[in-house]
């Protein structure tokens, strides 16, 4: 009777291609990855946002900083002044203030403008007080009781007139001063006020710059690690590409090939040889042959 054995395998191109993915499989999976090559890395501040920190700092009276060299955060502070920007405006603003604030808002000139009308004043009375004395002798009455009246009411209005005169011009001149304090003082109250806005915004834009130079940095680093990361992981996607492909290939082409390995019939036996076979059985070779 024949004895058949069937094996099914794929083809033998096919299954050379899967020794050998097999064989690539086992080599690549074999040897880890160096992450270490494309791990996350944060960029480190650099100078723009370093010059941002570093005038608010000073704006709020603190030291110089010190930075990391290495990821340029801030390490430490050094001793300030303890003064904030605006402070000094508003010392400034604080002299103009208060009863003798306007002293130092008269002018030099003053005194000589004052002296120079009153003088001027003087040298009007003196014609006028000469003029009485001249009506006086053309009326025949010079040295009269009459002519002195007249003189002694003209000194007395003369002097009142001065008196007034003198005092319009110094109070003049304290108003002046006075208005001359209170427009410094605002104008220092008003720098106060600017001066940390104006400084916000230097900061804002220091900062703005530094943040955008920032995201340029983080973009190389990130770029950078992205390249490493695809060229350590390129192999194993050609490998995918192959096992893929072979994948493919034997889903594509499922028929298989079949062996076949037969064994020699056995001849059937004579009655002769049935009868040999049974006796030497039953009684061995050697009582037969005697």
């Amino acid at each position: 009777m024949a004895i058949t054995e069937t094996i099914s395998r794929p083809a033998p191109y096919l299954e050379a291609a899967g020794e050998t993915l097999l064989g690539l499989t086992t080599a690549l999976t074999g040897k880890p990855v160096d992450t270490s090559a494309f791990a996350p890395t944060i960029a480190g501040q650099g100078p723009l946002t370093q010059a941002a920190q570093q005038a608010a700092a000073t704006q709020a009276g603190l030291g110089t900083l010190q930075f990391d060299p290495t990821t340029g955060a801030v390490t430490g502070v050094g001793a300030g002044t303890g003064v904030a920007g605006y402070q000094p405006f508003l010392q400034q603003a604080q002299q103009y203030m208060g009863p003798q604030a306007y002293q130092q808002f008269m002018s030099p000139y003053q005194q000589e403008v004052v002296g120079a009308t009153l003088s001027e004043f003087d040298k009007q009375r003196q014609i006028a007080q000469q003029q009485i004395s001249q009506g006086a002798i053309q009326a025949g009455a010079f040295g009269g009781g009459r002519e002195g009246v007249q003189q002694a009411e003209f000194g007395a209005q003369t002097l009142q007139d001065r008196a007034l005169l003198q005092a319009q011009l110094l109070n003049q001149g304290y108003q002046q001063a006075q208005q001359a304090a209170v427009t410094a003082q605002q104008q220092a109250a008003g720098l106060a006020a600017l001066q940390p806005s104006l400084a916000t915004t230097n900061i804002q834009q220091l900062g703005a710059a530094g943040t955008a130079n920032l995201a340029y940095q983080q973009a190389i680093l990130d770029a950078a690690a992205q390249g490493k990361q695809t060229a350590a992981y390129e192999p194993y996607q050609r490998l995918g590409f192959l096992g893929s492909t072979i994948g493919g290939l034997i889903s594509g082409y499922p028929q298989a090939y079949m062996t076949q390995t037969q064994t020699p019939a056995q001849p059937t036996a004579s009655p002769l040889s049935q009868a040999l076979s049974g006796a030497a059985t039953v009684y061995g070779l050697g009582s037969l042959l005697r």
